[in-house]
């Protein structure tokens, strides 16, 4: 495997022009110290709108822009046509990821258990019965999403996610155990356990900090017997492998009363704080938060020379 030098110049890019432009800056300002703390040349870069200036002799630009432009292929193609590697999934893999629609597609063609769904425009009604899930196509971090359990909330819900694009997602709403699983290349991490103190686990539990909600409780590895942790990092991997991501993600997983477990998404730029999900699996597998950047860094060279 190629190994980055550490005299080599990594540009962190965080912000992005996205909703998740905060909690970006937060997961960028955390790779940049844990790679300098580690002794490496690693200095941030803003990204304010779809233009990149990277600084004159970056050997890698590590992408911590969630969302919008940096998760759905926008930021790799432009990357990409400058000639520089970058870490994370590529141009197609991260566009497939993104799309809601589209890798449920994928799901279902790959055999990977995952919700029954639908695809509607703005103005039109699901034909799926309550309690049903909906969702923006194309947005991270639970942004617009909404559990819908009466019928009177149904047309509010639908009016917000009608901002956000052209298509919308409804599912069926699973009830039990929501789960997060990590994979870098082949290897899966422990199972973590989200425990969202109130609600579901939307932006307000996810960043408290910066949407002022109740928070969550993590529990990883998860509370869960070795068969049904190996289904659920069974039904992550081939989640993972069936979008054609190449480096690494977070597979989120919602496990039902019968201990079958729904693979709902994949993160290929899940958050990046010394306390997010990705790096507190990884720590349970054994690799500290800075080793994680590197193996990050690592396997987007290989798999990009």
């Amino acid at each position: 495997m190629n190994t980055i030098e550490k005299e080599s110049l990594i540009a962190v890019l965080m912000g992005g022009p996205g909703y998740e432009r905060e909690v970006s800056l937060a997961s960028g300002r955390s790779v940049v110290k844990a790679l300098q703390d580690a002794g490496y040349n690693a200095v941030p870069v803003d990204v304010t709108t779809k233009h990149v200036d990277l600084p004159e002799g970056t050997a890698v630009a590590f992408n911590v822009i969630h969302g919008t432009f940096g998760e759905d292929g926008g930021l790799q193609r432009v990357i990409g046509g400058m000639g520089v590697p970058y870490t994370g999934a590529g141009v197609a893999s991260s566009e497939l990821a993104f799309d809601k629609v589209d890798s449920k597609r994928a799901f279902v063609a790959a055999n990977v258990p995952t919700p029954a769904s639908e695809i509607i425009k703005p103005g039109e009604m699901p034909k799926m019965s309550l309690p049903l899930v909906v969702k923006p196509a194309r947005e991270g971090s639970s942004v617009g999403v909404h559990l819908v359990h009466a019928q009177e909330n149904l047309q509010a819900a639908l009016d917000d996610v009608a901002k956000y694009g052209e298509e919308i997602l409804i599912e069926q709403l699973i009830v039990g155990k929501e789960l997060t699983v990590g994979v870098l290349g082949d290897e899966v991490f422990p199972v973590v356990q989200i425990c969202p103190r109130s609600g579901f686990y939307d932006m307000s539990n996810k960043y408290p900090w910066m949407a002022g909600g109740g928070g969550t409780d993590y529990f990883c590895p998860a509370d869960l017997s070795p068969e049904v942790t190996e289904s659920v990092q069974a039904a992550a991997l081939t989640a993972h492998q069936s979008l054609g991501i190449e480096v690494y993600s977070r597979v989120d997983v919602l496990l039902d009363e019968d201990n079958q477990p729904w693979v709902l998404e994949a993160n290929t730029i899940p958050g990046m704080t010394e306390s997010s999900l990705l790096p507190k699996a990884a720590r349970a597998a054994g690799i500290e938060f800075a080793e994680l950047c590197v193996k990050i860094i690592d396997l987007s060279i290989q798999k990009q020379s």
